[in-house]
């Protein structure tokens, strides 16, 4: 099998060859620091991600993230944080915002290609409805602002919807990704930062115009939360968001529970970080804890965030032993 064929055959529920090899969040800038210390290779600098994979031995893959505020595919644009309390703060900004990326767009045509012969899986990220407006005015003013700004976050939400059409369509006439995420974080340790009815009257009625777009082309939605994701996956599912990362095992995420509530539950990640630094004996066990998870197919394990820097080279190369032997395994 190719490397689109397995991803698209696991999240499924098909028989695969083996499953995936892959991090949905790479590692620490500090971690790559560290192993430049340990024998990688100085060449390869932080953000040759696709570079480092490589000498790893992981599967391909490119992830394009569309911002909201700059023409790039970076994570990390988040120049207006905080700054809007009002519709006034917000109108004033929205020139800023919303930024052509023709240029990212059209760089994915080679991806395309690559995606079209198997050879790499091709990623889009778009920013979600409570991200966004979460980005823009800060968490404690959106949790107000939920209660004392409604329109203020429609208009917000609504804005981000129609910037999110318009790149969806550009961006499948040059490339029609495996899968996609909606960047949220909308949960922490103990479950959604927001309530039911909140997620119904401001997120829900984004996803419902979003999501069958996704669908028409067999793109696979998945929502990236942090924290707890157990309560909220039925909303997502309400949606028709199919699938859910990282599954921090910090919060407490049960992956085998979650498969048992939702059996057609798309999920990546659910390795537990904290313990890559213990030693081979603890990271087995890890990996002996996802095995039932891995054999219900629906599943990709990868560590449940980036690698951080108390992560040795010889300790990852490790990981990386581990995971090749247990996601070959995963067949039997």
């Amino acid at each position: 099998m190719n490397h689109v064929e397995r991803f698209r055959a696991v999240m499924n529920f098909q028989p695969v060859d083996r499953l995936p090899r892959w991090e949905w969040a790479m590692w620490w800038d500090q971690t790559i620091a560290r192993w430049h210390g340990e024998g990688l290779s100085r060449n390869l600098k932080f953000s040759q991600v696709i570079e480092i994979a490589q000498q790893f031995g992981l599967d391909p893959y490119q992830q394009f993230w569309f911002s909201t505020t700059e023409p790039t595919i970076e994570a990390t644009q988040h120049h207006v944080e905080g700054t809007v309390a009002n519709m006034d703060d917000y109108l004033r900004l929205r020139p800023r915002m919303f930024p052509s990326h023709a240029a990212a767009i059209a760089s994915m045509r080679a991806w395309a290609e690559r995606q079209r012969r198997g050879d790499a899986v091709v990623w889009c990220t778009f920013e979600g409805f409570f991200w966004f407006p979460r980005t823009l005015m800060g968490f404690e003013q959106v949790s107000f602002a939920f209660y004392d700004q409604p329109e203020l976050l429609h208009r917000i939400n609504q804005d981000l919807l129609e910037f999110n059409l318009r790149l969806f369509d550009e961006m499948t006439r040059v490339c029609v990704p495996t899968f996609m995420t909606f960047a949220e974080d909308v949960s922490y340790n103990h479950g959604p930062m927001i309530a039911k009815k909140t997620f119904d009257e401001f997120m829900a009625p984004y996803y419902r115009q979003l999501i069958p777009r996704l669908q028409e082309l067999n793109i696979i939605p998945f929502v990236d939360t942090d924290g707890d994701v157990t309560l909220l996956v039925p909303w997502l599912n309400e949606v028709g968001i199919t699938g859910v990362l990282p599954l921090e095992r910090q919060a407490g995420v049960d992956g085998l529970k979650l498969r048992q509530q939702f059996p057609k539950l798309s999920m990546v990640g659910h390795f537990d970080k904290m313990t890559m630094n213990r030693g081979e004996a603890a990271m087995r066990a890890e990996f002996e804890r996802l095995v039932p998870l891995m054999k219900t197919g629906g599943f990709i394990p990868s560590v449940d965030h980036q690698t951080p820097p108390g992560v040795s080279l010889e300790q990852y190369r490790c990981y990386l032993r581990l995971l090749e032997e247990y996601t070959a395994a995963s067949k039997e």
